[in-house]
């Protein structure tokens, strides 16, 4: 059912041109005498691009049907990643590039959201936080303070994240896998 351009809203789901696409920013512009229109800008959800484009208020969009499953990720093999569903148990692969930058986050019994698009999941939605261990960093300064400047570090699944000076190998942190971000010291 198409609904009038000007009912775009940030995080929509839309067909554009056949493909699925999230709506990441948009504004409603009349400049002057003319006809209204809407700037958006899009992500498409199969190949990652972004993109903006200009509706006129007069254009119909179409939103995309999508279906949300919850999974359980299990193990991956040579760059394919094997999730379960947790209502039917029903077993799928992902691969690396449909992952994204999701991929270096994913560690065996994570519950996941993913999004699917015609029966093929276009997008997941990782844990707001995640505590893993700091296998490589620079030694900790004496002269440390929780507001001193930051020093990069590696995590336990492959991914660096700058952390605060104070934070030294061994120790647990938690992060935000959708931003890459030090969050806190984790509380174990």
């Amino acid at each position: 059912m198409a609904i009038p351009a000007t009912q775009i809203r940030r995080g929509m789901v839309i067909v554009f041109e056949g493909e699925p696409c999230r709506v990441i920013e948009f504004r409603h512009h009349t400049p002057g005498n003319l006809r209204a229109m809407v700037q958006a800008k899009l992500k498409n959800l199969r190949t990652g691009s972004g993109f903006e484009h200009r509706f006129r208020a007069a254009d119909s969009i179409e939103p995309a049907s999508m279906e949300t499953h919850d999974l359980e990720y299990m193990y991956d093999s040579s760059g394919t990643y094997h999730f379960m569903n947790t209502q039917n148990y029903d077993q799928l692969e992902m691969d690396e590039e449909a992952l994204g930058d999701a991929a270096q986050w994913m560690q065996p019994g994570m519950k996941i959201q993913a999004e699917f698009y015609e029966g093929r999941a276009v997008s997941v939605r990782l844990p707001t936080s995640m505590v893993l261990e700091v296998v490589d960093t620079s030694p900790v300064m004496k002269t440390a303070t929780k507001t001193a400047s930051s020093k990069p570090a590696k995590l336990e699944n492959g991914a660096m994240v700058n952390v605060p000076e104070f934070i030294a190998t061994g120790e647990r942190v938690r992060v935000n896998p959708s931003t890459g971000e030090y969050l806190e010291r984790a509380k174990d």
